[in-house]
């Protein structure tokens, strides 16, 4: 399909990246009607390193290449990622989780790339937290061109932008000035040059404005001094809207998304991109991310998981899941999410080889989120044929400390299965030991029975006993605690499988107890109700 044939909505596979990428296409046929502009299309992303990456920069990342992924699948055109750091913003406030706290005081109003590094480990709290970001990325396996603000400032990248942003000046007065309040109002400018002493990106008013010098003049408030200063070579950089425009303007960026506290940012930032003489990237508002009290994260404040922190207790394929579930929807990033995202991406994976070797260019392959995750081709060995969550309650009910626990009930469930054949359940059984010992053990909390419940686990433990010794699949054993919940008249029928859950696993969710008693054991599963009785009589 070239980017002329635009797919209708009935032709494209019913997953949010490929809409997105219809509108990148759309804006890209635009923008080269005329045979003049045969570029790739590029996909921007920002990220601010003010403070140290987090997982909300990654999601951004992955979701913009997913776009692409999905525009390549449409369209067959070439595209490029710039992931795109103003490390030439000042530092405004410390961050809350970073060492050397009063040494980064005193650097308040430089550029993050002329900040000292409070981790000693490079040249400038940009560059270390630029090196983080790509660790991660590439960790990833993203294909992106990383690209610094102090580097193009610098370099004169953005000379021919800048000189257009003066020439253009009072029209981007007018579109900035009406936001702002009245004290900001009477010293904005578009234009922050840097003081040419101090270095200190500077925020006061123009005085006066030179296009055809390309320079800005300005009086230093703390001292009288006046200045003139060239917009160019990285003696000035641009407020953070006027800023984001001029890039859009400058390098021609396709697209980028942005978060859902930007609307007014890519609507003001559009405007002044236009007056440049550009056309706005086509883009994607996703919903915010929010911690465990529903506060928004922030990368100062560190209240959201980190990379890191997720990677510990689940595979980096149950990340890629968390990010592109309804990205326009908000969600809390917490550790609780973390088995529910980890087997939904197990779901999708098992999915997706079925559909890859039966239908591999078809639409429900591609709208398959594995798909995404994995690139367009989705590896044998990805899945397993044992969920996260049923990994964790069997941690649980055997107190597992070691990979070891877990894979002696593997082996007997399944003989076949072992961590050479199944490498995904081998990286999962270790996730479930770290997630349990942290997060499971310490909330288990117990409940006595009812006396109906007692009944029923009663009958249960004496239904199982007859099935000692015989080769039991998981349905039908799964269909066995039907029928006892419902011959022990449970209305609503779960709330039978809660008295299972919490009576026997100590918790408040588990797995489909068919499938757990056929990997735990039939006689292991006597003794745990037996013992479940048993605590109740002495408590």
């Amino acid at each position: 399909m070239s980017d002329s044939q635009t797919a209708s909505a009935s032709d494209l596979p019913r997953a949010w990246p490929f809409e997105e990428a219809r509108k990148l296409a759309d804006h890209v046929a635009t923008r080269s009607s005329t045979g003049a502009d045969e570029r790739p299309a590029l996909l921007e992303t920002g990220y601010g390193p003010s403070g140290l990456p987090h997982i909300g920069t990654f999601g951004e990342v992955a979701r913009t290449s997913w776009v692409r992924q999905a525009y390549t699948a449409l369209t067959g055109r070439p595209s490029r990622l710039l992931a795109f750091s103003d490390d030439m913003d000042a530092l405004r406030k410390v961050p809350d989780n970073v060492p050397q706290r009063d040494m980064l005081q005193k650097y308040i109003g430089q550029p993050l790339s002329r900040v000292p590094d409070p981790f000693g480990t490079h040249e400038s709290f940009a560059a270390h937290n630029n090196a983080r970001l790509c660790a991660f990325l590439d960790s990833f396996g993203f294909e992106y061109e990383f690209a610094s603000s102090t580097q193009y400032y610098t370099s004169g990248r953005f000379d021919a932008a800048l000189k257009r942003v003066l020439e253009v000046h009072d029209q981007i007065l007018a579109v900035i000035l009406p936001t702002l309040g009245p004290d900001r109002r009477a010293t904005y400018s578009p234009v922050l040059p840097l003081h040419p002493h101090t270095g200190e990106v500077m925020q006061v008013k123009m005085d006066g404005i030179d296009p055809v010098a390309g320079t800005v003049r300005w009086t230093d408030p703390a001292t009288g001094e006046v200045f003139e200063t060239p917009v160019t070579g990285g003696h000035a950089k641009m407020q953070w809207k006027a800023d984001w425009a001029m890039r859009w303007y400058a390098l021609g960026v396709d697209y980028e998304m942005s978060g859902k506290d930007l609307i007014d940012s890519v609507r003001l930032s559009g405007r002044i991109c236009k007056i440049l003489g550009g056309t706005p990237p086509a883009g994607l508002t996703y919903e915010l991310f929010l911690d465990e009290q529903g506060q928004k994260i922030s990368k100062s404040k560190g209240n959201g998981l980190s990379v890191e922190e997720w990677l510990r207790y689940a595979p980096p394929e149950s990340l890629g899941q968390f990010m592109f579930n309804q990205p326009q929807r908000a969600k809390r990033l917490y550790f609780d999410v973390i088995p529910k995202t980890a087997d939904d991406y197990l779901t999708h994976a098992d999915k997706a080889r079925v559909l890859q070797s039966d239908n591999p260019t078809g639409n429900d392959l591609r709208a398959n989120p594995a798909w995404f995750i994995h690139k367009g081709i989705i590896p044998d060995d990805a899945g397993s044929p044992v969920p996260f969550g049923m990994l964790l309650n069997l941690a649980s009910v055997a107190n597992a400390d070691t990979p070891e626990v877990l894979w002696g009930f593997i082996r007997r469930y399944d003989a076949a299965v072992s961590p050479q054949t199944h490498p995904m359940l081998a990286e999962l059984v270790k996730h479930a030991i770290a997630y349990y010992a942290d997060f499971v053990r310490p909330a288990k909390t117990f409940r006595a029975p009812t006396d109906k419940e007692r009944a029923a686990l009663v009958d249960l433990a004496e239904t199982l006993r007859g099935f000692e010794g015989e080769a039991t699949d998981a349905s039908t054993l799964q269909n066995l605690v039907f029928e006892i919940g419902k011959r022990h008249a449970f209305e609503p029928l779960r709330s039978w499988f809660g008295c299972l859950y919490e009576v026997l696993l100590g918790q408040k969710e588990g797995p489909r107890f068919g499938g757990f008693v056929a990997l735990y054991g039939v006689p292991e599963t006597i003794a745990l109700i037996d013992a479940a009785l048993l605590r109740d009589t002495q408590a």
